[in-house]
C-alpha cells in the first residue's frame, strides 16, 4: 500500500529535519534553501515501513511559500502536524492546520518537535497547545508525540504509530474508482530524455507508452517512461509519487497547476458550484463580487466569487453555497476540495469541496435550485449512481450526455458504467440522459402539439415532422424529437405517413357540406377522365359555401386516399384511368417494333390532345412506365 504523508507547521519547527530523521532524505533540494536553512518548494522523501510504502512531502512553513505549501498539500493522505515543543502553536501552525482540516484530511499525527530543548513543563505546555488547537477537529484523537530529530528520541514511537496510521487507512482511501488524475507540482528537463512532471497520482493509474492529456489546454501526450522515488517502472497507480516522462511537448509548456489526466474524461472549467467554509478568523464575511484566490489541486487561480444567498455574503465562521468564476480555467472533479485565500493581504481565509464543475452562471433566481442540489449532491457524495442521478435531475430538458456527466465526476470507464447502469430514474433518448419525469413531459409534449394541430386543421391528414420539431423541440437535437416520436410510434400513440405526422385516435369526420364537396370533386374528376380540368377550375365548381383553403384540404383528402393522382401543379387525373392507359401502352408495345411508342400513337391510344399528352409522358418517364428515347419513349 502507498501513503502519502504530508508535513504542516510553522517556519523553522524542524519538519524537513523531522523526514530526515525517519526517511534518512535530505529534501531540501535547492541550493537556497541549503544556504538559508528553509524550504522554500516542496521537497519529497520516502520510508517502507511493515509493508507500506510512505511518500514524504515537505512544505514550507514560511508565510510567503503558504501557495508552495498548498501545491504540496494536494493529495496527501495523512498530515504530520509539526509543532516545536519549546515554541508551542504558531501563526502558520494555525494557518496549515485549518488548510489541512478544510481540504478533508481525515487522519494525522501531532509531532511535537526539538523535545530535547523543552524541560518537562515546557513540554507539557506544548502539548495543551497542541490538543487546544485541535480539539474539535480530524486530530482530535490523533497521538501526540514528541521527538528529536537531534538525538533520535521518539523517532521509533512516531514510525509505529505511521504503521498504525497506514493500518487504519487500508481499504479506505478510495470509495470509488476514479481516471487517472495527477496534479503537476513541478516540471524540469532530464537531458537525454526531455520533458519530465512530477505530482502525487492522485486517482487512476498510469502505464508506459499509453496516453495522457495535459489540462486545461486538452493537449493529448504519450508517456515516454514512468519513475516513482527515482525507480523506474512499468506503471503507477494512485497514491504514489510519480514522475512522468512526456513525449513530443518542451518542458517550458508544463508548470505547476496543469494536470495529467485520462484522455478526453475531464474537460476543462470556469465557473464552479461549491460549498464553502469561512474561517471563524476570517476578518469580514466573504461576499458577493470579492476577487480571491483559488488553490485547487497544484493550481492558484484568481475568482470573483457568487455567495448564492439573499444577502449576497458568508459571515465567518459560516458555511454556504457558492459559486466561483474563475479568471483562467483549471481541471478539476466533483468532491475536488480547495482553498480560498484573500486577493490582498493574501491570508486563508476558507475553503470548500467542488460540488458542480461546470456550472452555468449563477442568478438570483436560480439559488434555491441550485441550493437543492448542492444538498442532494453532498447527500450523494459516496455513492456514484446517486450523483448521476442528480446531476441528470438538476439538468431538467438540458439532458447531459454520458460524457458531460463524467466530466464532473472523472470516473473510470468501468466505474462510470456501473454508475450509469445502477442510477435510477434516468431515460436516455438520442443521445442524451433525462430523468424519467422529464421524458414524460417530452413525449405528452409531442403529442400535444399534434392533438393541437388536429383541432386547427381536422382535415389534414398529419403535422409537417419538421413543423413539429421546431413547435415542441425547438430548443432540443433533431436526434431527441427523433427518439421520443419513435417511441410513440411503437406505442401505438402516433403514426407516419410520409412526412406527415399524426395521432393515431385521429380519425377525419366530414360535415354534410364538406362531404358534398368531396363527392362532387370526386366526380367531376372521374367524368373528365384523361382531360381533367385545372385544379382551380375543379375547386371553384365543387366547393360550394366552402372557402377555397377549406376545398383544397378536401381535395388532399382525394389524393392521400389514391383516388386522384398529381401530374402537374395544375393537372390531377384519376388513379384508375391512368391505370387503364398504363395497361394500353404496355399492351401496344407488345406489337410494336423495339417497344417505341411516339407522341401520336400516345395521343392516339389515350383519345387526348397534345395539352395533356406531354405532360402525361413526362409523368410516365418519372413514374418509368416508359424511358425518352429521342423522340419517342421506350416502354419499360
Amino acid at each position: 500500500m502507498d501513503i502519502i504523508v504530508g508535513t504542516a507547521g510553522h517556519i523553522d519547527h524542524g519538519k524537513t529535519a523531522l523526514v530526515r530523521a525517519l526517511t534518512g532524505t535530505d529534501a531540501d533540494r535547492l541550493p537556497e534553501e541549503k544556504q538559508r536553512g528553509i524550504t522554500i518548494d516542496i521537497g519529497f522523501a520516502e520510508l517502507e515501513l511493515e509493508g507500506t510504502h510512505f511518500g514524504f512531502v515537505d512544505v514550507p512553513g514560511h508565510e510567503r511559500f503558504v501557495k508552495n505549501m498548498l501545491a504540496g498539500a494536494s493529495g496527501i493522505d495523512l498530515v504530520l502536524l509539526v509543532i516545536a515543543a519549546d515554541e508551542g502553536v504558531m501563526p502558520q501552525t494555525r494557518e496549515h492546520f485549518e488548510i489541512c482540516r478544510l481540504l478533508g484530511l481525515g487522519r494525522g499525527i501531532v509531532v511535537l518537535t526539538k523535545s530535547d530543548l523543552a524541560d518537562e513543563e515546557t513540554l507539557e505546555l506544548a502539548r495543551l497547545d497542541a490538543e487546544e488547537l485541535v480539539a474539535g477537529s480530524f486530530l482530535e484523537s490523533a497521538p501526540v508525540i514528541p521527538v528529536s530529530s537531534v538525538t533520535g528520541d521518539g523517532i521509533a514511537e512516531l514510525r509505529g504509530a505511521l504503521a498504525e496510521a497506514a493500518r487504519a487507512a487500508a481499504g479506505s482511501k478510495q470509495t470509488y474508482r476514479h481516471a487517472a488524475f495527477l496534479p503537476i507540482d513541478r516540471s524540469f528537463v532530464v537531458k537525454g530524455f526531455g520533458t519530465v512532471a512530477t505530482g502525487t497520482l492522485a486517482s487512476g493509474e498510469l502505464r508506459e507508452g499509453g496516453e495522457i492529456e495535459l489540462l486545461p489546454e486538452g493537449r493529448r501526450l504519450r508517456i515516454r517512461g514512468l519513475q516513482t522515488h527515482g525507480r523506474t517502472v512499468g506503471s503507477v497507480h494512485a497514491g504514489q509519487r510519480t514522475a512522468v516522462n512526456l513525449a513530443g511537448i518542451d518542458h517550458s509548456e508544463v508548470a505547476r497547476g496543469q494536470v495529467l489526466a485520462a484522455p478526453g474524461v475531464l474537460r476543462p472549467t470556469q465557473i464552479i458550484d461549491s460549498r464553502v467554509e469561512l474561517l471563524a478568523g476570517s476578518p469580514r464575511p466573504l461576499k458577493s463580487r470579492q476577487r480571491v484566490r483559488v488553490h485547487i489541486g497544484t493550481a492558484e487561480v484568481l475568482a470573483r466569487v457568487a455567495v448564492m444567498n439573499e444577502a449576497g455574503e458568508l459571515p465567518p465562521g459560516e458555511r454556504g453555497d457558492v459559486q466561483l468564476r474563475l479568471e483562467s480555467p483549471v481541471a478539476c472533479r466533483f468532491g475536488d476540495r480547495f482553498i480560498l485565500r484573500s486577493y490582498s493581504p493574501q491570508q486563508t481565509i476558507g475553503g470548500g469541496e467542488v460540488l458542480e464543475p461546470h456550472a452555468s452562471r449563477a442568478r438570483k433566481r436560480d439559488f434555491t435550485h441550485r441550493a437543492g442540489r448542492a444538498a442532494l449532491l453532498s447527500a450523494a457524495k459516496e455513492n456514484p449512481a446517486e450523483l448521476v442521478s442528480v446531476f441528470v435531475a438538476s439538468a431538467g430538458e438540458r439532458g447531459p450526455t454520458a460524457e458531460d456527466i463524467n466530466a464532473r465526476l472523472g470516473l473510470s470507464a468501468g466505474a462510470f458504467g456501473e454508475a450509469l447502469g445502477s442510477a435510477k430514474g434516468i431515460k436516455p433518448l438520442g443521445g442524451m440522459m433525462f430523468e424519467a419525469g422529464v421524458a414524460e413531459r417530452l413525449s405528452a409534449r409531442l403529442l400535444k402539439a399534434v392533438g393541437e394541430f388536429h383541432t386547427r386543421e381536422p382535415l389534414a391528414a398529419g403535422m409537417p415532422r419538421e413543423t413539429l420539431r421546431e413547435a415542441a423541440f425547438r430548443r432540443l437535437p433533431a436526434e431527441v424529437f427523433a427518439a421520443v416520436a419513435e417511441e410513440l410510434i411503437t406505442a401505438g400513440k402516433i403514426s407516419v405517413e410520409r412526412d406527415l405526422i399524426r395521432l393515431a385516435s385521429h380519425r377525419t369526420e366530414l360535415s354534410p357540406d364538406e362531404r358534398a364537396v368531396k363527392e362532387k370533386l370526386s366526380a367531376i374528376y372521374s367524368e373528365a377522365g384523361l382531360e381533367p380540368p385545372k385544379l382551380d377550375e375543379a375547386l371553384a365548381a365543387a366547393r360550394g359555401g366552402l372557402s377555397s383553403a377549406a376545398a383544397r384540404k378536401i381535395f388532399e383528402m382525394l389524393i392521400r386516399s389514391g383516388e386522384l393522382t398529381k401530374v402537374t401543379d395544375e393537372y390531377y387525373f384519376p388513379a384508375a384511368s391512368l391505370e387503364e392507359l398504363t395497361a394500353a401502352v404496355r399492351k401496344f408495345a407488345e406489337t410494336a417494333p423495339d417497344r417505341l411508342i411516339d407522341v401520336a400513337k400516345f395521343k392516339e391510344l389515350a383519345g387526348i390532345s397534345r395539352k395533356y399528352a406531354i405532360p402525361l409522358l413526362e409523368h410516365f418517364d418519372r413514374t418509368r412506365v416508359t424511358r425518352r428515347a429521342g423522340d419517342k419513349r421506350l416502354v419499360l
